[in-house]
């Protein structure tokens, strides 16, 4: 695990200096659930325009004009940097990085419908935590087997609810990839004042870890409710 540059100000315990970069950047979020939701407040806080790849006309008109999503954390109040839409082509043509937020289980399908949109060699960072039931694969598996193995991909865990992330409550994320500039670059363009973003390269570990949390939560859980101890 890399730590990030920290900064002596005392406005949030996780502080994170991030460098900006030195060109235009333009993020695409795919899917418009909580978690897309969060990481797209994220990088809009930012400055940096910000597409949500959404289902529903509905959806994205009302996220445009009111700046909510009717149904998601309807009372958190997007910045005005987040645009959605359906339109996949406007959507993906132009972005420098895109974020994939749709869960898991739903991936595989979701991404047959967006591939011939998705530029080549465009990186995407996969913020979906779990196992595939079907094949039993990560989502570096998942991702690979759909849209190539021909550019590059990262992965962000950590313990990280949507809401408390729109909120501003301090968060810490890791971003795992192979190509640990590319974990890097992100980290720089998401790491703020309440949101900590740590690189590594283990990415297996990182989404072994994202995968199996809840599970080990639950039975440590169970144990302590039946009374049987620390062992």
């Amino acid at each position: 695990l890399n730590r990030r540059p920290t900064s002596s100000r005392s406005i949030s315990p996780l502080y994170m200096k991030a460098n900006p970069p030195p060109y235009p950047v333009r993020i695409t979020v795919m899917g418009g659930g909580n978690f897309g939701l969060a990481l797209a407040s994220v990088v809009a806080k930012k400055g940096i325009p910000t597409t949500l790849l959404v289902r529903s006309d509905d959806v994205a008109s009302e996220i445009n004009e009111t700046h909510r999503h009717p149904r998601y954390m309807s009372d958190i109040k997007l910045p005005r940097t987040v645009r959605a839409t359906t339109d996949k082509k406007a959507a993906l043509a132009d972005a420098t990085y895109i974020i994939h937020a749709v869960p898991v289980q739903y991936t595989r399908d979701f991404l047959a419908t967006v591939k011939d949109f998705i530029p080549a060699n465009v990186p995407i960072l996969a913020a979906s935590k779990g196992i595939e039931t079907s094949s039993l694969g990560f989502m570096t598996d998942i991702l690979k087997e759909c849209l190539g193995e021909d550019r590059s991909y990262a992965f962000l865990s950590g313990p990280s609810f949507a809401r408390e992330i729109c909120e501003g409550v301090a968060t810490a994320v890791v971003i795992a990839s192979e190509d640990l500039m590319l974990a890097d670059d992100l980290a720089d363009l998401m790491a703020g004042e309440d949101f900590a973003v740590f690189t590594s390269r283990d990415v297996i570990g990182v989404e072994v870890g994202g995968a199996v949390k809840n599970v080990i939560a639950i039975a440590a859980g169970v144990c302590e409710g039946l009374g049987l101890g620390t062992n």
